[in-house]
């Protein structure tokens, strides 16, 4: 056996997270359809959704939603 540090044996196993892309597909009577897919990539790639944009991990497309105008506060009657 070779001088330094003592064998540690192997390493557990540990369960990769799944990918949950059946959260991508909406289920409407009898039909399923996909949610939002990339542009460039095609239908096969999902696109990741956040309150301010949606992003493809693939190719970095990105499209930001644009913020909605605030409605005019109209002055308080007297």
């Amino acid at each position: 056996m070779a001088k330094g540090k003592a064998s540690e044996g192997k390493k557990p196993h540990k369960n990769k997270p799944t990918s949950k892309k059946y959260s991508k597909y909406k289920i409407e009577g009898d039909k399923v359809t996909r949610e939002r897919f990339c542009p460039r990539c095609g239908p096969g790639i999902f696109l990741m959704s956040t309150k301010d944009r949606v992003y493809c991990g693939k190719c970095h497309y990105a499209e930001f939603v644009s913020k909605k105008p605030e409605a005019a506060v109209e002055p308080e009657a007297k």
